[in-house]
């Protein structure tokens, strides 16, 4: 099976797409990093130990601390595709990550974003 280009590329190459999609909407670049530290556990340290390593996509998520169990919870469409029917992971992954920072660019609150009760 071939694997989809965005698996090799870096993480650090589109997290600073992320950030700026969020600060294009008033949003910041400490929202993103929480976001990113609840679906994959990586903070601080260890999600710069990352960007600065070129982590790529793949590794990135194969690799992180721990995936929020909740990240199931996340559904709705990014790309004109369901993110809860992608049956192959590290892609669900990846789009379960651009589903949260297109909720976060839409204005939605942080509370609703990491699925808190």
């Amino acid at each position: 099976m071939k694997k989809h280009r965005i698996y090799t590329m870096s993480f650090a190459s589109v997290y600073p797409l992320y950030i700026a999609k969020a600060e294009k909407k008033g949003r910041t670049k400490a929202e993103i990093d929480q976001i990113i530290a609840w679906l994959t556990g990586y903070r601080g340290a260890a999600l710069k130990a990352q960007l600065d390593k070129q982590t790529d996509f793949e590794t990135f998520f194969a690799k992180a601390p721990k995936l929020n169990p909740s990240r199931s919870l996340i559904t709705g469409t990014v790309c004109g595709v369901r993110v809860e029917e992608i049956a192959e992971p590290t892609m669900r992954e990846i789009r379960y990550l651009d589903k949260l920072v297109d909720e976060l660019a839409k204005g939605k609150a942080m509370e609703k974003i990491l699925r808190k009760p």
